[in-house]
């Protein structure tokens, strides 16, 4: 059928609805997805990201930066609702490239979902041992610096260097080995254990908001937009646009949501409540959250590993006990963030698997977890090694440009099929098609821009790599076409 062939949507909807041996299983309400969502997006951004973004780029005008950010990811977040309830199997942007842009494009997106599921859990874990090993250290246990951090550095030009005597970030590989073994014993105990911890960490965000809004100095958010410093992305509307840039890792995992849609028991319509829901309800503790910070502390004192810390310490004692909730708070931010992300690999090798795009043994389901065990436990073997082997900054560059090629796709996409099927069910419909697709294009693509050069060179060798294992593995065992499983693009 060629490398354009498309996947049949009553095909995939077909799929969507298999039960039994070979299915997931059906289990997470729009809740459980709503705050899987959360899960994934509350993390280094909202405990890290935000105090740098304000001390280096935009000052209080951060909350600016984190609208714009939000904006962005909210015309992808429309294009993945529509496609999640029209499509709801697992995959995510992979099945959703295959219905509209044909094989080859499905490939290169799956490939590429790696750099954001699989690169991810392995950049918040490294995250998490960088804020778990100071907290040890509070309570008298000092973690060996050999095996808590990368055997390799990358400098600002990008150029890698060996860490004397450092041999592996232990802490960064444990969390992902925890993550994972719980991801293998079911979908509905990763979720109740995701909704734990996002239950926790949220009622510390709002002590953070609701008390710190009361040591609030209203001087600290004067001028709120900071006069440029001379040089583009230095403060000013440019500092403001920059800092969108940076605090768009911030916001990346909702989209992972879509991933559990073949395990969501009514998808059509919860997939768009988890995806956006998600979305908006972090953008709007994103915004308090910088309007606390900026306001309890002046911005240029943010630049820390800790900024929420900072922002407390400057309250004075009557804060003090805030201190071991935030960092508590902090870790288990993190730590779901892992687990989220541990999700989402894996079902995308399952539906690349059941298309024949990957050997059978990536599609086996556990006969009485019903997850996608295999694939989970490769994909956790493989995150832990990475985490325990480099450092965030290298990883965070790779996550943030492999998530915005895939909305980029997934944007076009929902454009392509609205053309071609116009008659196809849809039980939620993006608003404004063409104009919310092509902002979303446009919005991510720019985004893209703003990253350094190596980083787009690590994407071209990580895709032309991925290019290597479809023609001598894939094509050959594409399961498309038979049966009328698909059709041409000409179609």
């Amino acid at each position: 059928m060629g490398l354009w062939s498309r996947k049949s949507i009553a095909v995939l909807q077909r799929e969507a609805a298999e039960e039994g041996e070979q299915g997931l299983r059906r289990t997470l309400s729009a809740a459980n997805l709503t705050l899987l969502g959360i899960g994934a997006i509350i993390g280094a951004g909202i405990f890290v990201l935000t105090g740098n973004a304000a001390a280096q780029y935009a000052g209080p005008a951060v909350v600016l930066s984190m609208l714009a950010a939000g904006i962005a990811c909210g015309f992808a977040g429309l294009c993945y609702a529509e496609f999640a309830s029209m499509i709801p199997i697992a995959g995510s942007a992979y099945t959703y490239g295959y219905a509209t842009l044909g094989e080859f494009v499905a490939w290169i997106i799956g490939w590429d979902l790696m750099l954001e599921y699989l690169f991810g859990a392995a950049t918040v874990a490294v995250g998490w041992s960088g804020n778990f090993v100071p907290f040890l250290k509070e309570f008298g246990i000092t973690f060996p610096a050999a095996y808590a951090n990368a055997p390799f550095a990358v400098d600002a030009a990008n150029n890698f260097s060996r860490v004397p005597g450092a041999v592996f970030n232990v802490p960064a590989m444990v969390l992902v080995a925890l993550m994972t073994w719980i991801l293998v014993i079911g979908i509905k105990e990763s979720a109740r254990f995701n909704n734990v911890i996002v239950f926790l960490k949220m009622a510390i965000i709002f002590l953070v908001i609701g008390f710190g809004f009361m040591y609030v100095n209203t001087a600290n958010w004067h001028p709120f937009i900071p006069p440029n410093a001379g040089r583009f992305g230095e403060f000013g509307w440019s500092g403001i646009l920059r800092g969108a840039g940076v605090i768009f890792f911030a916001y990346i995992g909702f989209d992972a949501v879509s991933t559990a849609a073949q395990e969501a028991r009514n998808p059509q319509k919860d997939m768009p409540i988890g995806i956006l829901g998600s979305l908006f309800i972090c953008t709007i503790l994103y915004v308090l959250m910088a309007l606390v910070m900026t306001g309890m502390v002046h911005y240029s004192k943010l630049n820390d590993p800790a900024p929420i810390l900072v922002a407390v310490a400057a309250a004075g004692p009557s804060l003090a006990w805030l201190r071991y909730a935030v960092e508590v708070g902090s870790l288990l931010g993190l730590a779901s963030v892992v687990l989220v992300m541990l999700m989402g690999q894996p079902r995308v090798f399952f539906s690349m698997a059941r298309d024949g795009l990957l050997p059978p043994v990536f599609g086996k389901v556990h006969p009485r977890y019903k997850t996608p065990y295999i694939t989970t436990i490769m994909t956790g073997t493989i995150a832990a090694i990475v985490a325990g082997l480099f450092p965030i900054g290298l990883l965070g560059q790779l996550v943030s440009i492999g998530t915005l090629l895939a909305f980029v796709i997934v944007c076009a996409g929902v454009w392509i099929l609205r053309v071609r099927s116009p008659e196809i069910p849809r039980a939620f419909k993006t608003p404004l098609v063409p104009i919310v697709p092509l902002l979303g294009i446009v919005s991510c693509f720019g985004l893209m821009a703003g990253l350094p050069k190596d980083t787009w060179i690590r994407l071209i060798v990580w895709l032309a790599l991925g290019l290597i294992v479809y023609f001598m593995y894939s094509r050959k065992h594409s399961h498309i076409g038979r049966g009328g499983t698909a059709h041409s693009m000409g179609d």
